[in-house]
């Protein structure tokens, strides 16, 4: 799955998310970046860095095995898969919106 095709994915995950406002960057190194903007209604997903409350970092392959529920984030998680910067109650939050 191309960025731009797992962006359009997130764009929709995120338009059916109830009460996310807060910003949030996924960051998958060389292949780019997601930023979300819950402070807009719905919230606004772009490739921008746009500074945000919490970064995920991940490849996008993995990213993709979240999505698709092959891959646990907590495994992910305490594997090494995945690493949070920032608020980590944010993140934690995400398996509602990511399991949608």
């Amino acid at each position: 799955m191309t960025l731009e095709e797992t962006t359009a994915q997130v764009q929709a995950l995120f338009a059916k998310a109830e009460g996310f406002s807060d910003t949030l960057t996924f960051d998958f190194g060389s292949d780019g970046i997601i930023s979300v903007d819950g402070t807009q209604s719905p919230p606004a997903v772009s490739n921008q860095d746009i500074g945000s409350d919490c970064t995920i970092s991940i490849s996008l392959d993995d990213f993709f095995n979240i999505l698709d529920g092959s891959l646990d984030p907590q495994m992910a998680f305490m594997s090494g898969k995945l690493s949070v910067d920032g608020n980590m109650g944010i993140a934690m939050n995400l398996s509602s919106v990511l399991k949608n």
